[in-house]
């Protein structure tokens, strides 16, 4: 049965998720180190684990199966999750799959790299409503996918 898991440290898009997946009827796990409100639905439950670096991240990937949905703007969560056959999509409506997750490796190692040495100093671009509206369509589309791949 197919999952939403959601990478729910600093995600804007929790409410977005909840309503898709109330519309899909599908179980969605918010996991976070704290700080997170409960959702109000039964569809949804939050996972706290300890404080650390990858502690979601690797919660996150032991319990995701094939089909499931990820949310989560981590790219080695994202890289770790494909290898196990989930979908993944980041909170600004893009999809991340197979054919990018290389190229999302390498950006983000080169991205570190400028940031260490002080050539990049900025952040990424602030979430818009834009971004907001693309999420929502683009999870409708792979929550779509997701299970009609998983049905028996």
């Amino acid at each position: 049965m197919t999952e939403i898991y959601v990478d729910a440290d600093a995600c804007p898009v929790r409410d977005e998720v909840l309503k898709v997946a109330a519309r899909h009827n599908v179980m969605t796990v918010f996991v976070s180190d704290g700080g997170i409100r409960p959702p109000n639905t039964p569809l949804a439950h939050i996972v706290i684990v300890s404080e650390g670096a990858d502690a979601a991240d690797n919660w996150i990937h032991d319990h995701v199966e094939t089909g499931d949905v990820v949310v989560t703007n981590d790219i080695p969560l994202a890289d770790r999750c494909l290898k196990k056959n989930a979908h993944v999509i980041r909170p600004d409506g893009r999809v991340i799959n197979e054919d990018q997750i290389g190229m999302a490796l390498a950006t983000r190692d080169l991205m570190t790299g400028l940031r260490e040495t002080g050539t990049i100093t900025g952040g990424p671009a602030p979430f818009s409503r834009a971004d907001r509206s693309r999420f929502l369509n683009a999870l409708e589309v792979i929550l779509g996918k997701a299970l009609k791949s998983t049905k028996p």
